[in-house]
């Protein structure tokens, strides 16, 4: 009987339905408008973002994606049932939504509290444990298919970067990649944010820092009016778009062989 009474009043129904999801949607964009002003407009500034704010808010306002391809592109190299590791994972938004799904298990550190209460609360899940831990010093240990090390190594000095690459290689399982995310210097204008350590100049410095420590690095870009983007992996054995990547295969047009 309830299934023959909504299907009589289909129309209506969904008439209610969709103006209920118009209204939540307009009380949730406002309220992380709100939540992005009160973060970011009033001193200080947090080490994390939430980016929540960006599913909720910003995205649909700027129609500017960029904040999602980091997560697409760091997952192109997830190696589905991993170990893994994620450095200064902030809020947990990609921790959750782009690698626990296809990992075993993955632990996601950050040195900032705030960051993690924020990721346990929003972007919790089985297979994540969240580690209070300051990379510097006291790198979670163990051996990891994949690290991802996305929209931090900025906030390190030269110095600190090059110690760092050192002790995630050697955490890496064999045949293991790095990949991770960074931004483009705005020159003369100074960093982007007052967290920045270390911003870098186009994909060649930064991909100066990766090729003392592995064998195979690939750094590509994207822009966009409001952000220059760098993307990196970096492994010893294979990496995304390479020619023995498991996941492509490529047709060559001009001498019609065929390379997988």
């Amino acid at each position: 009987m309830k299934k023959k009474m909504q299907q009589i009043f289909k129309r209506q129904l969904e008439w209610i339905i969709q103006m209920e999801c118009w209204l939540s949607s307009q009380w949730v964009k406002r309220a992380h408008r709100r939540l992005l002003h009160i973060q970011w407009a009033v001193p200080p500034c947090p080490e994390h973002f939430d980016h929540q704010i960006d599913l909720f808010y910003q995205w649909p306002l700027t129609r500017n994606s960029l904040w999602l391809e980091r997560g697409v592109y760091g997952s192109l190299a997830l190696k589905t049932g991993g170990n893994n590791l994620e450095l200064a994972c902030g809020d947990g938004f990609n921790t959750r939504n782009f690698y626990s799904l296809r990992s075993k298990s993955i632990i996601a550190c950050d040195f900032d509290r705030e960051a993690l209460k924020t990721a346990k609360r929003k972007n919790s899940a089985p297979n994540i444990n969240y580690v209070l831990s300051d990379i510097r010093h006291d790198m979670p240990k163990g051996k990891f298919d994949n690290i991802f090390w996305d929209a931090a190594i900025e906030h390190f000095t030269p110095i600190e970067i090059k110690k760092l690459l050192h002790d995630i290689k050697s955490r890496l399982a064999l045949g293991g990649i790095l990949s991770g995310y960074t931004l483009v210097e705005k020159r003369d204008l100074g960093n982007s944010l007052p967290h920045h350590e270390s911003e870098f100049k186009d994909k060649e410095d930064l991909a100066s820092f990766f090729k003392p420590h592995f064998k195979h690095v690939t750094v590509f870009e994207t822009i966009y009016p409001s952000r220059h983007n760098l993307y990196f992996w970096a492994s010893d054995g294979t990496i995304p778009f390479s020619k023995n990547w498991p996941n492509g295969f490529s047709i060559d047009s001009d001498d019609k062989t065929y390379d997988k």
